[in-house]
């Protein structure tokens, strides 16, 4: 009944379009016809834990059983992360307002909310004076959604409390200046790392797995929004393999498209300082045992953005191209 439910939410959540797009490539690339596919991506959703999408993100069609069973799924990853990060206790990273007060000695950008600025005229007059370049959000939004860059000059001291609730954002931070290297490599938006780590039951610490957001001619770093992410060595934090997408239809990038700079052996700034940052982070509120941290690198070190309850498991998995869910705790 369960495996039934999940399938319904798969099917409500369906991108149509995406979904299209993958089974004709799969037709033209493998042979194989729309019905075997959908026999197939039926299937393994009851058999393996994942969704239609999935089913083509993870190279199913080519797989035995065994191999498939590597991989962790939407349904796996929501019962894994509903233990690890209770929902009690999920709220300092669900609303990135709480998220940057319980975390902020880690953080090298500015917050300010809708509500204290709609109280302080001169809070306002001196955040457009000092950023050249502001960033607004919502609180809760994620995947990059919701995200808006505007000059200061553009922006109106008496107006602009006003503009962030009509355009539903209820607040803004300051424009992060990335690593000249990371700026380097794709300017178009500041590129973050990813790093997952987990706390097991008697609180020792672990990293799942590191990776490098890569943005291409977008102004965020997603993979949802058609960017890369890159496999990084955690002892070196050199990036060992190329750039994927989520997008099963585009090639892994070896060298950025548009700089031309090369993906592979790029070596993020400050990588010792970076691990030991997000280890430091991740004792700070153990109550949520398990987070996907992203980092930017900055002139003058790493910085926490945001930790991730719902960390993605495509960002984890598909850059390294194999199944991971060995490495999650089995539910007791």
């Amino acid at each position: 009944m369960k495996r039934l439910i999940y399938l319904a939410y798969y099917f409500r959540r369906m991108n149509w379009a995406m979904l299209s797009r993958f089974m004709r490539h799969t037709r033209n690339e493998l042979g194989i016809g729309s019905v075997r596919q959908v026999f197939g991506f039926l299937r393994d959703s009851f058999r393996f834990n994942i969704s239609p999408l999935e089913w083509y993100q993870f190279g199913f069609a080519g797989l035995d059983a065994s191999e498939k069973a590597t991989w962790a799924g939407t349904g796996t990853m929501y019962e894994f992360q509903l233990r690890m990060n209770p929902p009690a206790e999920r709220e300092i990273l669900n609303d990135k307002r709480a998220f940057y007060q319980a975390y902020r000695e880690f953080c090298q950008h500015g917050l300010w909310t809708l509500e204290e600025l709609a109280e302080d005229q001169v809070l306002v007059e001196r955040v457009l004076a000092r950023h050249d370049k502001l960033v607004f959000k919502d609180a809760t939004g994620n995947c990059g959604t919701s995200v808006r860059i505007v000059l200061a000059n553009d922006l109106s001291i008496t107006g602009l409390t006003k503009w962030m609730s009509e355009n539903g954002f209820d607040m803004v931070e300051s424009f992060i200046q990335q690593h000249p290297a990371m700026q380097a490599l794709s300017p178009s938006a500041v590129n973050t790392v990813r790093i997952f780590t987990l706390l097991d039951d008697e609180g020792r610490y672990q990293v799942l797995g590191c990776r490098l957001r890569i943005s291409i001619d977008s102004p965020v770093d997603n993979l949802a929004a058609g960017n890369l992410a890159a496999p990084v060595d955690e002892r070196t934090g050199r990036v060992s393999g190329p750039g994927v997408y989520s997008d099963i239809t585009r090639k892994s990038e070896t060298v950025h498209p548009t700089t031309g700079l090369a993906i592979v052996g790029f070596q993020i700034p400050f990588w010792f300082e970076t691990l030991e940052m997000v280890k430091q982070a991740s004792l700070l509120h153990p109550e949520n045992r398990s987070i996907g941290w992203d980092v930017v690198i900055t002139p003058d070190g790493p910085g926490l953005i945001e930790g991730n309850h719902d960390w993605c498991k495509l960002v984890w998995q598909l850059p390294v191209g194999q199944g991971l869910k060995s490495m999650l705790p089995p539910a007791c």
